[in-house]
């Protein structure tokens, strides 16, 4: 699962993002960070990620902001909101906004990844899904339009 797959870590913390990226990479995916609601903003309006892990707190924007503005520009991006400060009021204004994610940091290795490919595997999944309705739905409107030609046909006739 993970070749292909992008991530973005948004931290402010240089420590933090260069340890997600090297975890991160070491496991397959392709990762690219930033130390900014901003910046994030910019790199996924330039570039699709399939999930960005998001400090709760940034120098410019809170986390569950950036939640709101990215689900707007990317909204089948899966979102995990990383926090060293977990208070209900975070967590539930993160739910009321679109995470798909919660974590408290420290974050173990193990706790983390699991969480990514749990996310990764519902996004392909909803992917599938989608791809799957759409085909249904192009196949039973060409069959109905192919019907509906032929009774024209006859009735000219």
């Amino acid at each position: 699962m993970p070749q292909g797959v992008r991530i973005l870590v948004v931290d402010d913390d240089e420590n933090i993002r260069r340890t997600l990226g090297v975890l991160l990479r070491q496991s397959g995916y392709s990762v690219d960070t930033a130390g900014s609601g901003e910046e994030a903003i910019a790199k996924s309006d330039a570039s699709f990620y399939n999930l960005a892990l998001i400090d709760v707190r940034l120098p410019d924007i809170e986390g569950t902001e950036l939640l709101s503005r990215l689900k707007e520009t990317t909204p089948r991006m899966m979102k995990v909101i990383l926090t060293g400060y977990p208070i209900l009021e975070s967590a539930i204004q993160a739910i009321n906004r679109g995470v798909d994610g919660y974590l408290s940091k420290p974050v173990s290795t193990e706790h983390l990844l699991r969480t990514v490919s749990l996310l990764l595997d519902r996004q392909a999944r909803e992917r599938m899904f989608a791809e799957e309705r759409l085909q249904h739905y192009i196949e039973t409107r060409f069959t109905s339009g192919r019907e509906v030609g032929s009774e024209l046909t006859e009735e000219v006739a």
